[in-house]
């Protein structure tokens, strides 16, 4: 199991409202998916490697758990540490439920021929090349968005500046 030592709470928020809204919305509409459909959509999240981001989740509200229940009472720590580790080892059964949600999730977004056509591309070299290289993109992608960002910041402050100025001096 990875071990996380810091995350930000509000990430294990979101995931954790995420899977909440999952239940809401899929409670109702898993008995009308097949199970032949929910295979062709486990075989898209596989192949897209989705589930990998919440890996974390487990290992994070451990640490979380941990961490608070040092904190209350840093006497017990070792005891902590082995009672949180074993729970999370019987709770890490239930990471199926999770896999599922998803699975339902990409069953209720695209139909069973659909999600066939998706998981036989991203089982080629073109589309396994796409699932490894989305993160690298997309994390040059913000970074470069972040830098334009703060150029044009700095344009417009300046230009504001400027434009201000003239005007005080017309007047």
């Amino acid at each position: 199991m990875k071990r996380i030592k810091s995350f930000p709470r509000a990430a294990v928020m979101g995931a954790i409202m995420m899977t909440a809204g999952f239940l809401t919305t899929t409670a109702v509409a898993q008995d009308a998916v097949s199970e032949s459909h929910l295979d062709a959509a486990k075989k898209v999240a596989v192949a897209t490697k989705v589930l990998e981001p919440f890996d974390d989740i487990l290992p994070i509200l451990a640490e979380q758990t941990r961490t608070a229940f040092i904190q209350s009472d840093p006497t017990r720590a070792e005891e902590i540490v082995e009672v949180t580790q074993d729970v999370a080892l019987k709770l890490a059964a239930k990471r199926s439920e999770l896999n599922n949600l998803v699975y339902n999730a990409w069953a209720q977004a695209f139909t069973e021929e659909e999600l066939i056509q998706l998981a036989e591309f991203y089982n080629t070299d073109l589309g396994k090349k796409l699932t490894n290289t989305i993160p690298a993109v997309t994390q040059y992608s913000v970074g470069a968005a972040r830098e334009w960002q703060d150029k044009i910041s700095t344009e417009m402050v300046t230009m504001v500046q400027e434009e201000l100025a003239k005007r005080s001096q017309a007047q």
